[in-house]
């Protein structure tokens, strides 16, 4: 929906509870992906629910509570922090004359409207198709139908829901071959990375965590980061470049509890930053009162998509909104280094930084080699596990690369055949990394 349409849409929210103590933080975070979505929120609902209507989700009793309430402040939308069934979704609308939406189509919502690059575009939109398909196709079920299966009987109506079916799944089809080809160039810009042994961190966590601000802080980039629920959707890979070692920090999107499993499907390129990586920087807010739980959620959508035995490292941030919180390093606890930090104020960013270095810390050779027109499969092999940052070509038929390679991969090829220049020019005599062919 354009964002000029949503002002002023007055929302009415329904939370649904159990049996027992209801939980304040389910409300909470629903109201917040409401406010995030750009509705106003009116008024809230509680509805005890023992066995949920097939009809409507929530009884004919509560259908009366709410419909009194939308009245009552002039709301347009009634959220549903629930997944809703296609006819539970059509008849709350019809009973109570205004738009429903559940929790799925809410956060769906969201992510269209943060969604800025092709591919998170592309993902979106295959996420909302997959929900939207049910919908759309049952939503023709008061035309006419086939009757009878005989030839020449088939209303208007059958004509309809064959002709959505075949467009949607005809335009699910192109975004799946669509972010098949995103996934593979994603993949081959990972292989690139493995090959030039550059560690992959993963920044993870729940959303509104501060990763965004936390990967700005450590890399120098402008990502964008705002304190509101899924501000960041498309992955964002950037270099960190520490004096022993070097990195690739990916950024990714923030997890939420019950996030849908189409949801999960339909970014599973942005996933795979987490899945592939050597090791998960697990951002917490250490101000949320519910981070002990905000962890168990995120480290159950992390086994949800095969990254749960990635080592990880605790990232408490926004210490700046605890008093007497320092930044610190804490021992590690089940095998999870902590590190407290804010990184809105910088405070404790060195610390992670070294932390990092310890981790991965190694030798790097940053150097300028001249290779000769003959060296033609070294010059491969060089471009071959990445270590070539630019290349110029000489009036003689030779090249001059600018190499940055770790120091166990220089040493790997210089005991390949015809790679002992590398050992002689790289490995030793740093100062003058000439290939000369006479000194063979």
């Amino acid at each position: 929906m354009p964002e000029a349409d949503r002002k002023g849409e007055i929302a009415v929210l329904i939370q649904p509870h159990g049996q027992g103590p209801q939980d304040p933080s389910l409300l909470e975070e629903f109201s917040e992906l409401a406010r995030s979505a750009g509705a106003i929120v009116a008024a809230t609902i509680n509805a005890r629910i023992v066995k949920a209507s097939p009809s409507h989700y929530i009884g004919s009793g509560k259908v009366e509570e709410v419909l009194a309430a939308c009245d009552a402040v002039g709301a347009n939308l009634v959220l549903v922090n629930h997944t809703l069934s296609p006819v539970q979704e059509r008849n709350l609308a019809k009973d109570l004359g205004r738009r429903v939406v559940d929790r799925t189509g809410l956060i769906l919502d969201i992510f269209a409207q943060r969604a800025v690059s092709h591919e998170g575009k592309l993902q979106v939109e295959l996420a909302q198709l997959r929900y939207l398909s049910a919908r759309l196709v049952r939503g023709r079920a008061g035309l006419d139908s086939q009757r009878g299966g005989s030839i020449g009987l088939r209303g208007p109506g059958e004509t309809h829901l064959e002709l959505d079916r075949r467009l949607i799944q005809k335009r699910r089809d192109q975004l799946e071959a669509k972010l098949e080809k995103v996934d593979a160039q994603r993949a081959q810009t990972r292989r690139a990375r493995a090959r030039n042994e550059v560690p992959r961190v993963a920044l993870v966590g729940y959303t509104n965590a501060g990763k965004s601000t936390l990967f700005n802080a450590l890399t120098g980039s402008g990502v964008y980061a705002a304190d509101k629920l899924f501000a960041t959707l498309d992955p964002t890979v950037r270099r960190m470049q520490g004096d022993k070692s070097a990195l690739v920090l990916s950024d990714t999107v923030g997890f939420v509890r019950d996030l849908p499993h189409d949801l999960v499907a339909a970014f599973r390129s942005t996933l795979s930053e987490a899945r592939e990586a050597d090791l998960l920087l697990h951002v917490i807010d250490a101000a949320d009162p519910l981070r002990d739980e905000r962890i168990a959620q995120v480290d159950a959508v992390l086994a949800e998509i095969g990254a749960g035995d990635i080592p990880q490292m605790l990232v408490f941030n926004k210490i700046d909104s605890l008093e007497a919180t320092a930044a610190r390093v804490d021992e590690a606890v089940e095998g999870r280094e902590r590190v407290w930090l804010s990184a809105r104020s910088g405070e404790g960013v060195e610390l992670l930084r070294e932390r990092l270095e310890l981790r991965f810390g190694e030798e790097r050779i940053v150097a300028s080699l001249r290779l000769g027109p003959e060296q033609g499969r070294l010059r491969a092999r060089l471009h071959a596990v990445g270590a070539v940052k630019a290349e110029q070509a000489d009036d003689d038929g030779g090249t001059t690369l600018v190499l940055d390679l770790p120091l166990a991969t220089a040493e790997q090829l210089a005991a390949e055949p015809g790679g002992h220049f590398l050992l002689e020019h790289l490995l030793v005599g740093l100062s003058a990394p000439t290939y000369n062919p006479d000194t063979r």
